[in-house]
């Protein structure tokens, strides 16, 4: 099988999943394959509780998986690091922190080192002011670090797996009890839309059908589902032909498409193909290319780290030595929390207190208070920012 069938099929693997949540573990297994390692996963972090769950694995033992998220993810030195990445841009551990000083701390040694792991090349799937939701495969020795050939795959399969993963949250598919497709759609407090390759609706839910009814951002016009904004019109009548084309002709476009109503109030769109694999059936009973789903959008504002690390150019590491300080405390207790050598806190903390034009590690927890409590005790998430 060429690279070109083998992302095919992938592909429509990925979808299904979004509607049948069992199928992730053996998806991920194909995908880590896909990219170049032998394991992957979905799971969720707090970049400031260093917290955290996976929603799906493949190819990790579960001890160590129960071990990282009990104690390694806080000494994991690229948790910070992830939660400022740009969505679907795969980072490797060594964009995040300089590789030589990853290999020295507790959590290489302890961790990745006994299960021959070498790199994780990871993509962040969707984030919040708290959470982060990532899609990453592990790198084994044998293979090296994650090389070009390695983001040029993951490139090609993350926007895919963004969104059957984002529709997945829609479905909720977990705890729907529905007897048929139809009645799981039905039952959402999302809008839903079936339409064919013209936009033509072909089914709507009733949250669908009130969105039309308001005839604001969504509207139907002979018997055509419209987006008031032309040019998100537009993309959506492109994004609904290519879906009769099969999963991968949809591309990267209509992922998270956004609306606006004219009170301002942003709503975010969408779009699954229904031409292809498991998913075909319930496209052929309805003579539907493909699902809309609409949903209000979450306020989307700063975190206090984020904040602080744009305010001050701080890299991952520093901002990560930073909320350390705030956190823990002198040198040594940071060095021993993070699983680091003193003389590499010391090196980052003199990077801090020029960039913040400050002289004492009193001064920083300053700063760092100065711009929210939640730093110093936010609530601790669960994984529901991938599998709820």
């Amino acid at each position: 099988m060429d690279e070109t069938e083998q992302l095919s099929t992938l592909i429509g693997d990925i979808y299904d999943a979004a509607l049948e949540p069992s199928l992730w573990t053996d998806v991920l297994g194909k995908a880590a394959r896909f990219v170049g390692g032998p394991a992957g996963g979905l799971y969720s972090k707090d970049a400031t509780n260093k917290t955290g769950s996976v929603a799906y694995g493949y190819g990790i033992e579960p001890s160590y998986t129960r071990l990282y998220f009990d104690k390694y993810v806080k000494l994991d030195p690229t948790t910070t690091g992830h939660f400022f990445a740009e969505i679907e841009e795969p980072v490797a551990t060594a964009d995040l922190v300089p590789y030589n000083e990853f290999l020295e701390t507790r959590f290489y040694k302890e961790w990745a080192q006994p299960q021959n792991l070498v790199d994780l090349l990871s993509a962040v799937l969707d984030k919040s002011t708290t959470s982060v939701a990532l899609f990453g495969v592990f790198r084994h020795e044998r293979d090296g670090v994650a090389d070009d050939e390695m983001r040029r795959r993951m490139r090609l399969i993350v926007p895919h797996i963004r969104r059957a993963v984002l529709i997945a949250r829609v479905i909720d598919l977990n705890k729907a009890e529905a007897a048929t497709f139809a009645d799981t759609l039905d039952g959402l407090s999302a809008g839903m839309f079936l339409v064919d390759a013209n936009a033509r609706i072909v089914h709507a839910n009733a949250t669908g059908h009130a969105i039309l009814t308001a005839g604001d951002f969504l509207r139907a016009i002979g018997g055509r589902l419209v987006a008031g904004d032309p040019q998100t019109d537009r993309l959506l009548r492109e994004i609904f032909i290519a879906a009769s084309d099969g999963d991968a002709a949809i591309g990267i476009k209509g992922i998270a498409l956004p609306l606006t109503a004219r009170d301002g109030e942003r709503h975010v769109a969408h779009v699954l193909p229904l031409t292809s694999g498991a998913r075909r059936r319930a496209g052929t009973a309805y003579a539907a290319a493909a699902a809309l789903f609409v949903h209000k959008a979450a306020l989307e504002t700063p975190s206090p780290p984020e904040a602080i690390a744009k305010a001050y150019k701080l890299t991952p590491t520093e901002l990560r030595i930073l909320l350390a300080v705030v956190e823990v405390g002198g040198v040594p207790e940071v060095a021993e929390a993070l699983g680091i050598a003193e003389g590499t806190v010391k090196t980052h903390l003199h990077h801090l207190f020029e960039k913040t034009n400050t002289s004492r590690q009193a001064d920083l927890v300053k700063l760092v208070a100065g711009y929210s409590n939640p730093l110093l005790g936010s609530p601790e998430l669960g994984c529901a920012s991938i599998d709820r």
